[in-house]
């Protein structure tokens, strides 16, 4: 896949989505729409280092292709790091932000014969969001789709009434928000729990993980248990 080049982007908007987790609306004015396959991610070069690749922070684009320039990037904010730092206390709306993209393999197969298992955990959603609207907006032959999304507390749900109302736009799209620290009206515990027991038989499945990489190994190591191969696994390391 051809490198692509740095462009110019624009913040149009910002939105809080959460306490520590903003919505970035990035236009890219020199092309009139900014193509990519939902799962992709584009690079930031940030003016925090000397050295280029310790400027460099990737994020998948949350955001549906729509024909348009403008991306969405969901961004949680790491007070021990040097780009979300950047990114929340020096970004405004008119900022510009230099970045490359799209890049990335971490996108679903043409054909959607088989159930999708989505597991994630906080903004590894991001690239999910982008799937799943993309099969709804396109009308996109497919079986059943489980988004199991994991976080802290409630105050960490993402994306939380969207992914609701999608359930009821999208047949066969079942959304499993369960958190680890807290107990609410929803599922608690950890997105392991969630999709062992929704895995009742086996069958043709595909699973995509996306978030941090303790999560991924330990979902990897239960799949593999369920009697899965490790070509049926998908993954993308956040962090």
């Amino acid at each position: 896949m051809a490198l692509q080049p740095w462009r110019k982007g624009i913040v149009i908007k910002i939105e809080n989505e959460t306490l520590d987790t903003r919505r970035f609306y990035i236009q890219i004015p020199e092309i009139s729409a900014f193509d990519f396959i939902p799962g992709q991610f584009v690079t930031l070069d940030l003016p925090i280092h000397e050295k280029s690749n310790k400027r460099w922070r990737s994020y998948s684009i949350a955001s549906r292709p729509d024909g348009t320039n403008v991306i969405e990037l969901l961004i949680v904010l790491n007070p021990q790091g040097l780009g979300t730092p950047y990114l929340f206390n020096e970004i405004k709306v008119g900022s510009e932000l230099t970045l490359r993209g799209p890049q990335g393999v971490f996108v679903l197969n043409q054909s959607l014969e088989k159930d999708l298992f989505l597991i994630c955990t906080g903004t590894g959603i991001a690239p999910f969001r982008s799937m799943v609207r993309d099969i709804l907006n396109k009308n996109i032959p497919h079986q059943h789709i489980h988004l199991v999304f994991g976080c802290r507390k409630k105050e960490n749900l993402l994306y939380y009434h969207e992914m609701k109302e999608l359930e009821n736009k999208l047949t066969g799209f079942h959304f499993h928000p369960t958190l680890s620290r807290e107990e609410w009206e929803g599922k608690s515990g950890y997105v392991h729990d969630v999709y062992e027991s929704l895995i009742k038989e086996h069958k043709p499945t595909q699973f995509y993980l996306c978030g941090w990489k303790l999560m991924i190994d330990d979902a990897k190591n239960k799949i593999i248990a369920l009697g899965y191969d490790r070509k049926d696994i998908h993954i993308e390391l956040y962090g």
